[in-house]
């Protein structure tokens, strides 16, 4: 991406945060982000091309997540989705998907989503002093950065090699690692990498359900065929 567009993004990044009442450091709470800005989100397994996708009516915004991919993967992709709903000047539905060339949009949510769930700040504070000095960042601090962001092994060595803390061949040798077995070594809990969320939903679908049965504008059948639109069973306790 040409440097103009990366600083407009960094930008568009910091405005964002601020609206969102977050420090220009801090790691997100994805889930209780979405809660906070009210994005009906919907998590449901689908085909292995399909990451996600968003639609935006009004003040009204949904996400569509494939709860079959790392979760990991289902952060960026989320992350990548606010963009869309929130800065994009032109946001159409589309199919979020890693594959293929990508317009200036794409490449702009993408960038957006590194830099939002990975803050400057927020990384160079998880690097020790003597490994920003020497210009050494260790594998230790790469998995250490990944999991207090919650992102993939990828995504922080790609963070890491935009801001220049490591360089190309650091960072396709820490690729080559196998990030579960390494993750483990290290004794971290390898939910991160794993699939995840099937069937969850974040919203007030629900709520505003509950709402309108226990008002009786709606019979309690429609209540229940509701429910089961969002995935849950009236049967379960």
């Amino acid at each position: 991406m040409k440097a103009a567009l990366l600083n407009l993004v960094e930008n568009q990044v910091s405005r964002f945060r601020q609206m969102a009442g977050l420090s220009d450091a801090e790691a997100v709470n994805l889930k209780s982000l979405l809660l906070k800005l009210n994005v009906l989100t919907v998590y449901r397994p689908l085909s292995d091309n399909f990451s996600g996708m968003s639609l935006k009516s009004g003040d009204r915004r949904f996400m569509l997540i494939n709860s079959n991919q790392p979760k990991c993967r289902q952060h960026f992709t989320i992350a990548h989705e606010l963009y869309h709903l929130y800065v994009d000047p032109n946001p159409m539905p589309h199919n979020c998907s890693a594959e293929g060339k990508k317009s200036d949009a794409e490449q702009c949510a993408d960038a957006f989503a590194l830099m939002f769930l990975m803050p400057a700040d927020g990384v160079r504070q998880m690097i020790p002093d003597n490994e920003l000095m020497f210009g050494h960042v260790s594998l230790a601090s790469v998995l250490r950065i990944e999991h207090y962001f919650s992102v993939s092994h990828s995504a922080a060595l790609n963070r890491l090699f935009d801001l220049r803390l490591i360089d190309r061949n650091e960072r396709d040798l820490y690729l080559q690692y196998p990030v579960k077995k390494t993750a483990k070594e290290y004794g971290y809990d390898t939910t991160l990498y794993e699939p995840g969320n099937e069937n969850l939903v974040i919203g007030n679908f629900g709520e505003k359900a509950r709402r309108l049965f226990d008002e009786e504008k709606i019979s309690e059948g429609h209540y229940i065929e509701l429910l089961h639109k969002i995935g849950i069973n009236d049967s379960e306790d």
